[in-house]
């Protein structure tokens, strides 16, 4: 029997938690995910784990309720969104050595040190402050797409290059009030640690990212901008419920608003940009006049 709408759900979640053998562990897991029928993306590392994964009503309240059985994981916030299908074409367990790569030269436990957290309502109250400093987490291309009105765009494409990029664009604001998001969380619990460690006296994250800030009933998303990007197969979700929603991300090829990220159609590119719905049909999905004129050739 084919499965109808809504028969599916995607799972967020992330824990920083001694893991022993995580190697193993990262083994055990994948084996489990696949005999459940789960698809997704988990990384598992000596601090903790970090994943994203999709199945069915059945096999999701399965996987959360044996997550929850073991005693590392007892507490774990799931971030549960429902799905039309599978938002994965495979199942992915890797072992690594962080969880988001950060590659700072001291360590960062946010079980130790970390930014205030602030609940949906409450991030949403401090975002009208006058004095804040409202931080985004996320590499570049993830803003372009949407972000909080007024928060700082990050000119990186990697996490990795945040504590030189602060280091020199943000060193004069240490005595402000920094408010810092990203997609689930995860990226703040690191990036609010090293902030404390550089010297800002007042820092605070988004509890649960912006995905937990589109759910809330009472904020409903209000004040963020455009569309959140997500690493899965749906490539963006709208974030904002009510109608003061505007689009900020621009076409790749025209300039004019656009929201909807695209892969380029040459198998040897791929690359993933903001495109409108007349550009994709004039430049045939491609990204530039030379992928699209091998993608033509090709056919």
């Amino acid at each position: 029997m084919n499965n109808s709408a809504k028969d599916f759900r995607i799972l967020l979640y992330y824990k920083f938690v001694p893991i022993p053998e995580p190697e193993q562990f990262a083994a055990q897991h994948r084996q489990y995910c696949k005999d459940l029928g789960l698809k997704g993306r988990i990384l598992i590392a000596a601090e903790g784990i970090n994943g994203t994964v999709s199945g069915t009503v059945e096999q999701t309240n399965q996987y959360m309720a044996d997550m929850h059985a073991n005693p590392l994981f007892a507490d774990m916030v799931f971030k549960v969104d429902e799905a039309d299908e599978h938002a994965f074409k495979k199942m992915f367990v890797r072992h690594k050595k962080e969880l988001v790569t950060f590659r700072y030269e001291e360590e960062l436990d946010p079980n130790v040190i970390g930014g205030k957290r602030l609940s949906p309502a409450e991030f949403h109250e401090q975002l009208q402050q006058e004095d804040v400093i409202v931080l985004d987490g996320r590499s570049n291309y993830e803003y372009d797409l949407g972000h909080f009105r007024n928060a700082i765009r990050p000119d990186i494409e990697s996490f990795r290059e945040f504590p030189d990029w602060i280091r020199e664009n943000m060193a004069e604001l240490k005595d402000k009030p920094i408010l810092t998001y990203c997609t689930g969380g995860i990226r703040c619990e690191k990036l609010t640690g090293f902030l404390i460690k550089e010297g800002f006296q007042d820092v605070a994250q988004l509890e649960g990212g912006i995905v937990t800030y589109g759910q809330d009933p009472e904020v409903k998303g209000r004040l963020f901008d455009g569309k959140c990007y997500v690493f899965d197969e749906r490539i963006s979700v709208p974030i904002n419920r009510t109608d003061e929603d505007i689009v900020v991300g621009k076409c790749h090829h025209c300039g004019k608003p656009a929201d909807t990220f695209i892969n380029c159609a040459n198998d040897f590119c791929h690359l993933q940009h903001i495109c409108c719905e007349e550009c994709e049909e004039v430049h045939s999905s491609c990204c530039s006049d030379e992928c699209e004129e091998l993608v033509l050739t090709a056919r």
